[in-house]
């Protein structure tokens, strides 16, 4: 007699569970952006948040300038048929403009990035011109009003927006906000992430290990993650197996941090008090998604903090959080772009999935010697190989639809690089 059992993860599809789209709208759709705002140093909002409009107080160029060394002209004294003779009349470099008007028939020498003098609006390159003595030089008829001239206020005008809120900012913002003379900067602040990984085997680095037991690599793996991220981190330990830890646990967390994060304990085994606290203390959205590695995800509300259960084993804990939990996160923090560029490269490697889920198998992305993207499977992909991690630079994305990958098909491929930051 064929005895009844619940869906497992060795399962092709479990209808208990949801598609990975659809957990991850849910998630994003129950959170609300964090409001609290900041204020930094340029230099220390590098990587954060910006959590206003910045406008510009100036034009930049703040001055029609010469993008070239050479000779500013009137274009009304540029030659059409033959070379012409003009007369040097002063200098004006950047930082110290001459003063004076250039009139017809004279020109002025310039630098990169010096003011235009009065009368000119044209740069001739030095390399294109001719020296007829100290103070004459002579140009041709290959030269076209306004070249090589920067114009005040073609970058920004004062006023424009240069950079909005929600964007998180990079090298390249900060030296733009310098340029315009803005020193402090509004943030979001940081949301607080507690988390803790929960069973009797684990032992923490240093400790010797009897039969059975296990080093937590959850953790360091969470607290890099996080710290990448951008987060404050809580590090709550190791939680022992027991109900009356798992509730003290959960109250302590969610007293302190607007998201809290738990590794293993979410499936059914009858040690696993992770889903019977949180229901006591909160509510459970959803604790199933179709998806490999990861299945067993919760995802709910924790008094006034977010809760994610994650997995237990190492390869899906980081898919989950990937997948999951960073862009919840961003979106806490009021980033504006979250979505993961996802590429499709040819695949190098034979893969075996069953339909009905989702698969993020562990991937090598390179490109051919004609410049395609190839990726091919970091060996077996178990989850609990973290080995599997460690050597990959993508997710390879299986839809749920495939049951087979040939070589030479194309796969979508998430870089790992698109999970900064």
């Amino acid at each position: 007699m064929t005895i009844a059992v619940d869906p497992s993860c060795l399962d092709s599809s479990d209808p208990g569970s949801i598609s990975t789209e659809d957990a991850r709208q849910r998630i994003l759709a129950s959170i609300t952006p964090l409001e609290s705002l900041e204020y930094l140093a340029l230099r220390a909002a590098l990587c954060r948040i910006l959590g206003e409009d910045i406008r510009s107080p100036l034009a930049v160029p703040g001055h029609t300038n010469s993008a070239m060394d050479g000779y500013a002209v009137s274009s009304s004294d540029l030659p059409t048929t033959e070379a012409r003779e003009l007369s040097v009349v002063g200098s004006s470099f950047a930082g110290h403009p001459f003063n004076g008007t250039v009139k017809t028939g004279q020109c002025a020498q310039i630098m990169t990035g010096a003011v235009m003098p009065g009368g000119t609006d044209t740069v001739v390159m030095q390399e294109d011109t001719e020296s007829v003595s100290e103070h004459r030089i002579r140009i041709d008829e290959r030269h076209k009003a306004g070249q090589n001239v920067r114009q005040a206020g073609e970058d920004i005008r004062r006023g424009d927006t240069v950079v909005t809120r929600g964007h998180r900012l990079q090298p390249s913002d900060l030296g733009l906000i310098a340029s315009l003379g803005i020193s402090e900067v509004p943030v979001t602040r940081r949301p607080r992430v507690a988390f803790f990984s929960t069973g009797d085997e684990l032992r923490s680095i240093g400790d010797p290990l009897a039969a059975g037991d296990i080093y937590d690599s959850n953790r360091y793996t969470l607290y890099g993650m996080l710290t990448r991220l951008g987060t404050d981190i809580i590090d709550m330990g190791v939680v022992k197996d027991t109900p009356e830890a798992t509730l003290k646990a959960f109250r302590l967390a969610a007293d302190n941090a607007d998201v809290v994060i738990t590794s293993g304990g979410v499936s059914v085994g009858e040690a696993d008090y992770v889903k019977q606290s949180l229901t006591e203390l909160g509510r459970i959205d959803f604790w199933k998604v179709a998806m490999k590695p990861g299945r067993p995800l919760a995802f709910g509300r924790l008094g006034d903090s977010w809760f994610f259960g994650l997995p237990g084993n190492p390869v899906s804990v980081m898919a989950t959080f990937y997948l999951f939990v960073q862009p919840a996160l961003r979106h806490l923090m009021g980033e504006s772009t979250i979505d993961p560029l996802v590429l499709n490269a040819r695949c190098e490697s034979k893969l075996q999935k069953k339909a009905g889920r989702t698969e993020y198998q562990r991937g090598v992305l390179s490109s051919d010697r004609h410049g395609n993207l190839t990726v091919e499977k970091t060996g077996s992909q178990g989850s609990g190989i973290l080995t599997s991690m460690s050597r990959a630079n993508c997710f390879i994305v299986l839809p749920m639809e495939f049951e087979s990958v040939e070589r030479g098909m194309q796969v979508p491929v998430i870089p790992f690089s698109e999970f900064r930051v």
